[in-house]
């Protein structure tokens, strides 16, 4: 079963590239190779959040402060960028954990399966969503996800217990659970932390989450992405640098570095996103002000209707 995934997340993958190469190819032919490409910025971008996410440390939310904090990518196009951006370098974290941690690939499967459904109804939403939806949507993605990072510094994370399955009510559980973190991860919220919460609430081995939830984005993210690409939601220039920069990223991370002590740089990312996601918030909150302002009616002139 385990080679079955394997096969199943090559092709997976397989589809989801070729649907990127037409899009990058049609991109260059309406406004030229020098206007795809990404800069220094997006490859550095890629690199770092990939490897770091590899470690334990997300990539969404760390992306989502750069892209807001630089104004490289309109807001509403940010959940497209992630999506898109970060799929290839997930797919390559699923190869590696689904390959060296054990976990029963009947649940296994089953969680990956509710995951994908939940990403294609988020990613409906995320593609049609107005600005401000999508604003106040990654702004308390933001907030929750600088939740979990104090969590995990606090050491108040759920312990969990030693299962490496599920059956019965606890797998009904966990596949509501993955449907709603697959669907809400296409607006932004990443799936590691909440879905290794939810693994360890269902009295699972902590370590049999990675396999759930890379397992799961690998397989989510190309789906929710070729929505994305063909609704045009996305900075492509953003999401190739990336995508270039975050494969060698992942690999460096899982075989050569492989550990590092993350506390103080988690403390960094959490001032940083907390940051982010005050100014989303508050960028929903002016445009909103802006839009009613603009909706009110005129008062009544002296030689209105109205007024005769």
């Amino acid at each position: 079963m385990k080679f079955a995934l394997f096969v199943a997340l090559g092709v997976v993958g397989a589809v989801y590239l070729a649907v990127l190469v037409a899009a990058v190819q049609s991109a260059r032919a309406r406004a030229g190779a020098e206007r795809v490409a990404p800069g220094l910025f997006e490859l550095l971008l890629g690199f770092v959040t990939s490897f770091f996410d590899t470690l334990g440390i997300g990539s969404f939310a760390p992306t989502t402060a750069a892209l807001k904090l630089r104004r490289r990518v309109a807001d509403e196009d940010i959940p497209g960028t992630l999506n898109v951006g970060h799929t290839l370098a997930t797919i390559a974290q699923a190869f590696i954990f689904i390959a060296i941690v054990t976990v029963d690939m009947k649940t296994l499967v089953f969680m990956i399966g509710a995951a994908v459904l939940g990403s294609w109804v988020g990613a409906g939403f995320a593609a049609d969503a107005p600005r401000r939806k999508i604003q106040l949507a990654m702004g308390v993605a933001l907030l929750v996800a600088a939740v979990f990072f104090v969590m995990k510094n606090l050491d108040k994370s759920v312990q969990g217990g030693e299962a490496l399955t599920l059956s019965g009510w606890p797998l009904a559980v966990g596949l509501v659970g993955n449907f709603v973190l697959g669907a809400l991860m296409e607006v932004g919220v990443g799936l590691y932390a909440p879905c290794m919460v939810l693994v360890s609430l269902l009295s699972m081995n902590p370590t049999a989450a990675f396999p759930i939830m890379m397992g799961s984005c690998a397989f989510l993210m190309p789906v929710g992405s070729i929505r994305f690409i063909r609704s045009g939601r996305y900075s492509l220039r953003a999401a190739l640098g990336l995508s270039v920069a975050g494969v060698p990223a992942v690999l460096i991370a899982a075989f050569v570095v492989k550990s590092l002590p993350l506390v103080t740089l988690r403390w960094l990312v959490i001032a940083v996103v907390l940051y982010a996601a005050v100014s989303m918030l508050r960028s929903a909150y002016v445009e909103s002000r802006a839009k009613a302002r603009v909706t009110e009616p005129l008062p009544a002139g002296p030689g209105s209707a109205e007024a005769s």
